[in-house]
C-alpha cells in the first residue's frame, strides 16, 4: 500500500527559509506540455535575513521584486482538463519518510519525532458534499511525469469577506524542488463528485464531475526552500502554498460564493489548542480511487517530526490516504468553526499509515498577508 506519493527520498538537508512570490498568469492559449526546470531568482532581496525562519526584515519593495523576477505563465486552454484526462490524472509526487526507521539522535542530521501514531482508517465524506466540505477539492495540473492531481481547499480572504478566491494546498504540488521544474495548467475543481454520481468505469456528464466549474490558477506563492532543496527533509516543514483563481468564464460569483463557503486559515495556532485534527483529500492510489472525498479524524492530539529544530516542527496524525490526498486541508474547530491549520505536506509508503502536514506559523502569515494585500 503507498501514502502520499510513488518515490522514497530519504536525505534529510537543510536551506534557506525565505519566501518567494511565483506569478502565474493565465491566458487563453493553448495548453503547455511538461514544466522546464526552473530555478528562482539568482539575486535575493537586500533587506532579505539569513536566519532561518526569519521574516521580519522583509519590506514590501522586498516581496514586489520577487513578484518581478518569478514572473511564471500558466496557460490553460478552455477544455483542456475534460472528464477523461482529470480521471486518468495520477498523484502528484511527494515526499516519503518512515517513522520506524533509524535516524541520527544528534548532530546535523538529528531528526526529532514522537513515536508513530496509530493508523486511522480514511473513511470516504457522505454525499452530497455540504458547504463544510465542498471547499476541499482536486487540484490538476501537468509536471514532466504528466497530468498529475494534489488536493486543496477554499480557504477565507481577510480583505474580501464573503468572495475569496483563495486556495491552499502544499509547495509541492507545484514544484518538483531542486533541479524540478513548475507544474503548468493548474486548474481547481472544488467539492469533485459532490453528488456521488461520477463512478470509474461507468459514463457520466461535466457537471457530476466538477459541480462547481474548473477554477484556473492565476497567481500562486510558495517558500522557495522547495525549490532551492531536494531529497526528505527539513524543506518539509515549509511546505506550503497559496493560490488566486479565477472562474473559467472569467465572471459571475467568486469561488467561495460558489461553493458555499471557505475555511479561515489559523496562522500561530498554540499547540495546546491543536487538539484532534480531520484532514481531507482524494486520494488516488490503491486501495482509493481518486473519486471520492475522504477524511481521516485524529483522536487524539497530533505529534511532532523535525528535521531541522530551528524550524518549526511538523505535525503528525495517523491517517492511510494515499497519494492525489497531498496539499489535502486539516481542520480544527475554533469558535465552533472549521478552521485550517495544515495540509498534508509528507507520508510513509508500506503500510501507509500516518500524514505530516507544516505548521503554519510567522513565516506562513507573512506570506499569506503579502499575497492578499499585494499579489492579484
Amino acid at each position: 500500500m503507498r501514502t502520499l506519493g510513488t518515490r522514497t527520498r530519504r536525505a534529510a538537508t537543510a536551506g534557506a527559509a525565505l519566501l518567494a512570490a511565483l506569478t502565474l498568469t493565465a491566458a487563453a492559449c493553448g495548453p503547455e506540455g511538461p514544466a522546464v526546470p526552473a530555478a528562482p531568482p539568482a539575486a535575493l532581496p537586500k533587506a532579505a535575513p539569513t536566519s532561518l525562519g526569519d521574516l521580519s526584515g522583509w519590506k514590501v519593495e522586498d516581496w514586489a521584486r520577487y513578484v518581478a523576477e518569478s514572473g511564471f505563465t500558466n496557460p490553460v486552454a478552455p477544455g483542456y482538463w475534460s472528464v477523461s484526462r482529470m480521471e486518468t490524472a495520477r498523484a502528484r509526487p511527494t515526499p516519503e519518510y518512515s517513522l520506524t526507521a533509524s535516524a541520527p539522535a544528534t548532530g546535523p542530521g538529528a531528526v526529532q519525532r514522537d513515536a508513530p501514531p496509530a493508523a486511522v482508517p480514511a473513511v470516504p465524506q457522505q454525499h452530497p458534499y455540504g458547504p463544510d466540505s465542498a471547499v476541499v477539492g482536486k487540484l490538476f495540473m501537468t509536471t514532466p511525469q504528466g497530468d498529475a492531481v494534489c488536493s486543496a481547499t477554499v480557504v477565507s480572504d481577510p480583505l474580501d469577506p464573503g468572495r475569496s478566491n483563495l486556495v491552499y494546498t502544499a509547495a509541492h504540488c507545484l514544484h518538483d524542488g531542486r533541479g524540478g521544474g513548475w507544474a503548468r495548467n493548474l486548474v481547481f475543481v472544488p467539492g469533485f463528485n459532490r453528488d456521488g454520481r461520477a463512478r470509474r468505469g461507468r459514463p457520466y456528464d461535466d457537471q457530476q464531475a466538477a459541480p462547481y466549474g474548473r477554477w484556473t490558477v492565476v497567481r500562486a506563492l510558495v517558500s522557495p526552500t522547495w525549490l532551492k532543496e531536494s531529497g526528505v527533509g527539513a524543506h518539509e516543514q515549509y511546505d506550503f502554498a497559496v493560490l488566486r483563481v479565477r472562474g473559467e468564464a472569467d465572471s459571475g460569483p467568486s469561488l467561495e460564493e460558489a461553493v458555499g463557503g471557505s475555511v479561515p486559515v489559523w496562522f500561530n495556532a498554540p499547540r495546546d489548542q491543536v487538539g484532534s485534527v480531520v484532514s481531507y483529500g482524494y486520494p488516488v492510489e490503491r486501495p482509493f480511487d481518486g473519486m471520492e472525498l475522504d477524511r481521516c479524524g485524529s483522536p487524539t492530539a497530533p505529534g511532532l517530526l523535525s528535521f531541522d529544530r530551528t524550524r518549526p516542527p511538523m505535525y503528525v496524525v495517523g491517517c492511510t490516504m494515499t497519494g492525489g490526498a497531498g496539499g489535502g486541508g486539516w481542520f480544527v474547530t475554533k469558535d465552533g468553526k472549521p478552521n485550517l491549520v495544515s495540509v498534508s505536506a509528507l507520508g510513509d509508503r508500506n503500510p501507509a499509515g500516518y500524514l505530516a502536514g507544516p505548521a503554519l506559523l510567522d513565516q506562513a502569515k507573512q506570506a499569506f498577508d503579502y499575497f492578499t494585500k499585494n499579489v492579484k
